[in-house]
C-alpha cells in the first residue's frame, strides 16, 4: 500500500510514496493494449476554449486558469474527454473506431474531502467516430478494470453527470457504501469512453483492506 506524504503539498495533493499506484496503473495499460486499444500522451496545459461549453457548470468554476506570456487563455484540465473529442474531428476525422486510452492528470479546484482531490490520475479509455454501439464492450471493459463485485458496486445508467458533452448513454460504476463512482462515462458526439479515478478507486481499496 502507498504511504500519503501531505509535507510541503498544496491542499487536496498529496505525495505518495511506494509502487502500487503505479503498479495498477501499468496492469491497466497491459489490458487495454492487448483489448486492441492505443495509448496516447496529452498534456496538462490547454487552451481554456477546448472546455468551452464541455464540462458543465460546477467544474468550469473549480477550473485552474492562467494566462501565458502571451495573455492566451490556458488552464490545467478537470478531464480530457473534451480534448480527445475534438481529435475525433481534426486528426481522426477520416478514421472509424479509433481505440484510444490515456493517463492523465487532471485538476478541480474542489473542496478536498474523502474521496476527492484537487489533483488526481485519470485513466480514460475512448473509441472515436465509432460504427457501432460500443456500450456494452465499454461497460464490461471498465468492470474488468476495477475487479468489479456486485456487493461492492453498481452500475447506474443514464444519469445525468456534471458534463455537458454526454449524450443519450452514460454510465456510472458507483462505490455502494460512500455512494461516489469511480469510473464514469457515455456517448458524445463523435465517440463514445470512460474514465477511472485511479487516486478514488486506490482510496476505496485501501479501506476496504483495512477493515478485513
Amino acid at each position: 500500500m502507498d504511504v500519503v506524504i501531505k509535507d510541503t503539498c498544496y491542499k487536496g495533493t498529496r505525495i505518495l510514496l511506494g509502487n502500487e499506484k503505479q503498479e495498477y496503473i501499468q496492469k491497466c495499460r497491459e489490458y487495454l493494449k492487448s483489448e486492441g486499444f492505443t495509448e496516447i500522451l496529452i498534456p496538462i496545459i490547454q487552451h481554456t476554449e477546448i472546455f468551452a461549453g464541455k464540462v458543465g457548470e460546477e467544474n468550469n468554476n473549480m477550473m485552474y486558469n492562467l494566462t501565458d506570456r502571451g495573455d492566451r487563455d490556458l488552464c490545467l484540465p478537470p478531464e480530457y474527454t473534451a480534448v480527445v473529442q475534438k481529435l475525433a474531428s481534426t486528426y481522426f476525422k477520416n478514421q472509424k473506431d479509433v481505440k484510444l486510452f490515456y493517463v492523465a492528470e487532471c485538476f478541480r479546484g474542489e473542496k478536498p474531502q474523502k474521496g476527492r482531490f484537487r489533483q488526481f490520475t485519470q485513466i480514460g479509455v475512448e473509441i472515436l467516430n465509432p460504427t457501432k454501439d460500443w456500450s456494452k464492450e465499454l461497460i464490461d471493459l471498465s468492470k474488468h478494470l476495477i475487479s468489479y463485485n456486485e456487493q461492492e458496486y453498481k452500475i447506474i445508467l443514464n444519469n445525468i453527470r456534471g458534463l455537458d458533452y454526454y449524450g443519450d448513454f452514460t454510465f456510472e460504476i458507483e462505490n455502494l457504501e460512500n455512494k461516489l463512482s469511480v469510473i464514469g462515462g457515455g456517448s458524445y458526439e463523435n465517440g463514445i469512453g470512460f474514465a477511472i479515478g485511479i487516486d478514488r478507486y486506490l482510496s476505496f481499496l485501501a479501506e476496504k483492506n483495512k477493515n478485513i
